[in-house]
């Protein structure tokens, strides 16, 4: 994401952006970037408002189109109250949403978005899914990080899930869930009479803690054979998620 942004180096093969080397071509790539970074980096000495002002003038928009481009995009976002408010009034969900904001100022061709929702309430966190989706619907193309899978999965049209630094699998979300883990889960109670009739159906399963996971496309048929061994642990049927294809691909060991 940093080569991405002309902030590290390069370190092999070849990268560009908006078809412009990222070697030769910095000042230019910079310029129709916008980028919201994970930390909360806004300047805690003036109001919202004067915060995209300030930004607008590192691409040199005019003050008449920056203060017009400011006050829309206070409006967008949702922060018109908090127009003149110091930094240090605004909740984390609130500053968040005033990056994004910082970040279109220059109306960029391609968004860079660090872990956007890091740290916010649920409330937060819709917001602001609900406004870049509504950017990518206005044409807009949209690269994000995140650890929030459920994110990934409402946001994205491409993925890949990386381990170590290395692309394990790439596609669109629906697609990777069905090919990895298919189209539900099946969840027990780890016991040995559920492990029996696993085994005795030659269904694979993963262990997750005192839980089995069959990943299917017959829960029902596998729900129904459990709950014939079963009848006093719970049997549960749920639909795949992009967790569930992260967690068989990647381990469930913990990463520091």
């Amino acid at each position: 994401m940093k080569m991405i942004q002309c902030v590290s180096p390069k370190t092999g093969g070849t990268l560009e952006v908006l078809d412009m080397d990222v070697d030769t071509h910095q000042r230019e790539i910079k310029g129709r970037l916008g980028v919201v970074p994970q930390e909360n980096n806004l300047d805690p000495d003036f109001s919202a408002y004067r915060n995209l002002l300030i930004y607008a003038r590192y691409f040199g928009i005019p003050r008449r189109e920056a203060e017009q481009r400011a006050e829309e995009l206070l409006a967008f976002m949702q922060l018109e109250e908090k127009r003149d408010v110091l930094i240090d009034k605004l909740s984390g969900g609130m500053k968040r949403r005033l990056i994004i904001a910082r970040a279109l100022i220059n109306a960029p061709e391609l968004l860079i978005l660090d872990e956007p929702t890091i740290g916010l309430d649920p409330q937060a966190r819709h917001l602001i899914w609900e406004k870049l989706r509504s950017l990518q619907a206005g044409g807009n193309t949209l690269v994000l990080t995140t650890h929030y899978l459920d994110e990934a999965e409402r946001l994205c049209d491409r993925l890949v899930i990386m381990d170590h630094g290395k692309i394990l699998v790439e596609g669109a979300p629906a697609d990777l869930i069905r090919e990895h883990a298919g189209s539900d889960v099946v969840e027990v109670e780890r016991t040995p009479e559920a492990i029996a009739r696993l085994t005795g159906l030659g269904v694979t399963y993963d262990v997750a803690g005192d839980a089995l996971q069959v990943f299917t496309n017959r829960p029902h048929d596998v729900a129904r054979e459990l709950f014939e061994v079963c009848r006093h642990e719970a049997v549960t049927v749920r639909p795949a998620t992009l967790e569930d294809v992260f967690l068989r691909l990647t381990g469930r060991r913990l990463r520091e």
